[in-house]
């Protein structure tokens, strides 16, 4: 029992030693990690906050407010009047073999999907004002002084019923 004594104190002593060295982080993850530090590709697209993003295959806007009976080939059409389409994604809904609502389309260049942005946004389409918008945009802050958006002031606790003794 002596030894195991000894080697529990000799390893506790060696434990206290790591501890001591070992860096002491915080958070979600490292504000210094390797991987953050790393070179990474750039998409093309502009750079400031809210500019379109280049997807890795192309320029993708988000078409919503789609008519459900609408066809591919409506869309197609539709579309192709702004540049060379070189994807359509539509979704279909399992049950009714309908259109959901809202397609995706992929141009090539940016100068056609810019054109169907702002020429096909809120324009009629078999009855309805189609909303067009860029499927990636860059990421950053809304508000130009940094802060956050101020929420509504929380609400106070309801009175507690009156209790009789």
């Amino acid at each position: 029992r002596v030894r195991e004594a000894v080697v529990s104190t000799q390893s506790t002593g060696d434990i206290d030693r790591l501890k001591k060295s070992a860096a002491k982080r915080k958070g979600r993850g490292v504000a210094r990690s390797e991987m953050l530090s790393g070179n990474f590709d750039e998409l093309e697209g502009d750079a400031r906050v809210g500019a379109p993003q280049k997807s890795i295959e192309g320029w993708i806007i988000f078409v919503s407010n789609v008519h459900i009976e609408a066809t591919e080939a409506d869309i197609f059409d539709k579309f192709s009047e702004y540049g060379d389409i070189k994807n359509l994604h539509a979704n279909l809904d399992r049950r009714t073999g309908y259109l959901k609502g809202y397609v995706c389309i992929e141009y090539e260049q940016h100068s056609e999907a810019r054109a169907a942005v702002e020429q096909a946004n809120e324009e009629d389409f078999l009855g309805q004002k189609l909303q067009v918008n860029w499927a990636f945009v860059r990421p950053g802050k809304k508000d130009p002084s940094g802060k956050m958006k101020e929420r509504r002031p929380r609400r106070g606790r309801s009175p507690s019923p009156e209790t009789s003794n």
